[in-house]
């Protein structure tokens, strides 16, 4: 005859009991497999933790981020990579623009602002009209940049020279051969300006313009007027009118000037300086 709760005991074992769960011995859970390939050494716990944890052999399992030496390593591999792809992202991107305003100036140059769109500039580059949009907003940011950066670049070179202190005779031909010296690298802005100055001042976009305009007629107009009060020039004649009719005669010249002709920029401002000093009458 069964035992009254000989029942109850086998459905409370269902099974063998596991070895060493009897009462006198308390059952203890199966140490963790070693990690696949790791030396036994590796995990023995006669090495100290942080040597370990240093050494790569094991991962900060209990930690809110688990990670190894090695896991480091590629991250920070990673990270730089991206870091270099951005920066040379940056540089292209920085280059198609120059690439894109070079092509525009020239445009602009040849067909003048109001004749050329925004479909030509593309075309020219080679792209669709809708790619310019990723670096420029409009037509007007293109020709924007193109004379913010002339009137920039001729403006500290005009500082420069007045900046060495010389007479005001040295300082006009110190600035005629800045002025001369533009016409090759700055020829589309100054043709645009040439072409297109009285339409693009009247927008309130380009009122900087006139500002600008302003600020070198000062640096020549001092000039000359010091150079009248000195006894070097002529004092019947007017400052402000000699230096638009010396700014026009240079920029005018930048429709018929050829680089790598008979004389380079700085020839031609030597001859200009003769002629304007010394006029062409003897003496």
């Amino acid at each position: 005859m069964r035992s009254a709760n000989s029942g109850w005991t086998a459905a409370r074992g269902c099974g063998p009991r596991r070895r060493g769960r009897g009462r006198g011995r308390p059952w203890r859970r199966p140490p963790r497999s070693r990690t696949p390939g790791r030396p036994a050494s590796a995990c023995c716990s006669g090495v100290p933790l942080e040597r370990r944890r240093a050494s790569g052999w094991v991962t900060r399992h209990n930690e809110r981020v688990t990670t190894t030496s090695a896991d480091s390593g590629r991250s920070r591999a990673r990270a730089g990579g991206a870091r270099r792809r951005g920066k040379g992202s940056t540089a292209l991107a920085s280059e198609r623009r120059e690439h894109l305003v070079r092509l525009a100036a020239e445009l602009f140059a040849e067909k003048g602002y109001q004749a050329t769109t925004v479909r030509n500039i593309a075309d020219e580059a080679g792209i669709l009209s809708g790619s310019l949009y990723h670096h420029f907003d409009s037509k007007e940011s293109i020709v924007d940049e193109i004379l913010a950066g002339f009137f920039n670049e001729i403006t500290v070179s005009y500082q420069a020279v007045l900046d060495r202190g010389e007479s005001p005779r040295d300082t006009i031909a110190g600035l005629v051969r800045v002025a001369f010296g533009s016409l090759e690298p700055h020829r589309a802005a100054i043709t645009v300006m040439q072409n297109d100055w009285n339409y693009l001042k009247g927008m309130d976009r380009f009122s900087y313009l006139n500002k600008s305009e302003d600020e070198v007629e000062k640096m020549w107009v001092d000039t000359l007027s010091a150079g009248q009060k000195d006894g070097l020039f002529r004092d019947d004649l007017d400052p402000k009118l000699t230096y638009r009719m010396i700014r026009d005669t240079i920029w005018v010249a930048v429709r018929w000037f050829k680089p790598g002709g008979r004389l380079d920029a700085q020839g031609l401002a030597d001859h200009y300086l003769k002629v304007m000093f010394d006029g062409i009458n003897l003496h």
